[in-house]
């Protein structure tokens, strides 16, 4: 029997009894919550729900999917005493939730049940390899005119950004759609991504990310529209988006290395870098937490 199934028919059971035998509960006991049993969980997606880069790894996951114990499913799992099922893995793709991304890792999808009541995500950041092209394209512009103008922008124009409207968004609302149908139950929340540039270049940001100043907008834009894409297909699907525009406003790669969330390309601390760090995985969970209405 389903585990809803269980609970409805342990309640009426339970109504049933004290009905039958002329007697009311008390005031204390008609006051308490149910008993619930924790929430069973799966993370999906790729690297910022995996936490590349930050460690500890988790013993359990694939080398390769370089997997933290400090993610913010785990510490999500943690707050809200949920089973996880995590199966987060670095670089994946939305074609990694129905293909193995590795040999002997499966596809990601295979977790999912009819008994899931939580699933959380990001995806869309390595489809078609726009963005991380972008990051290096900008970059190796940015070193060659010495941090001066916007050649990434000018050579590149709005291809990237095409790429995301017309191909990501539509492989995230496939992937939205196929998590409802197999569990239909589970409440799904995809994250958008935490800011890695700022929306304007600042002093010294060169150094750690060498994007030119004209190029910093331009990457900072094509990260919206990423983020805007994965709302449209949150929107479209049911899903809840987990907005993390606002809140990570300042915690950028450009920022302190005391306010940042996500690691610059140079003079970093993650080992895995542009990608957020244990500071930025556990505002991650708290922002889901609070979205979500957990713990």
């Amino acid at each position: 029997m389903p585990k809803r199934a269980k609970r409805r028919v342990a309640a009426l059971a339970a109504a049933t009894g004290l009905a039958v035998l002329g007697l009311q509960a008390p005031a204390s006991a008609q006051a308490a919550e149910p008993a619930t049993e924790p929430l069973d969980y799966v993370a999906l997606g790729d690297s910022y729900s995996a936490g590349s880069g930050v460690l500890p790894l988790d013993p359990e996951a694939p080398l390769l999917c370089a997997r933290t114990s400090k993610n913010y499913p785990h510490l999500l799992a943690a707050a809200t005493g949920a089973n996880l099922k995590d199966v987060t893995c670095g670089g994946a793709q939305t074609s990694h939730f129905t293909e193995a991304q590795y040999p002997g890792v499966a596809p990601q999808f295979d977790a999912l049940t009819k008994d899931t009541d939580l699933v959380t995500l990001t995806i869309g950041g390595n489809d078609n390899s726009t963005f991380i092209n972008a990051i290096l394209s900008c970059g190796t512009e940015g070193a060659l005119h010495l941090g001066l103008g916007s050649p990434c922008k000018d050579k590149y124009g709005d291809s990237f950004k095409n790429d995301v409207v017309n191909k990501t968004l539509p492989a995230i609302r496939e992937s939205l759609k196929t998590i409802k149908e197999k569990s239909p139950d589970a409440k799904v929340a995809i994250l958008g991504y935490p800011w890695i540039m700022p929306e304007q270049s600042r002093f010294g940001c060169f150094v750690k990310m060498p994007v030119a100043t004209g190029d910093v907008p331009y990457v900072h834009e094509l990260q919206a529209t990423l983020n805007d894409a994965v709302k449209t297909a949150a929107e479209d699907t049911g899903a809840v988006y987990v907005d993390m525009n606002e809140v990570s406003e300042g915690h950028d790669a450009c920022a302190p290395i005391w306010e940042r969330w996500v690691e610059p390309a140079l003079f970093g601390t993650n080992f895995v870098p542009v990608h957020p760090n244990a500071a930025g995985e556990a505002a991650m969970a708290e922002q889901t937490k609070r979205v979500l209405g957990l713990g």
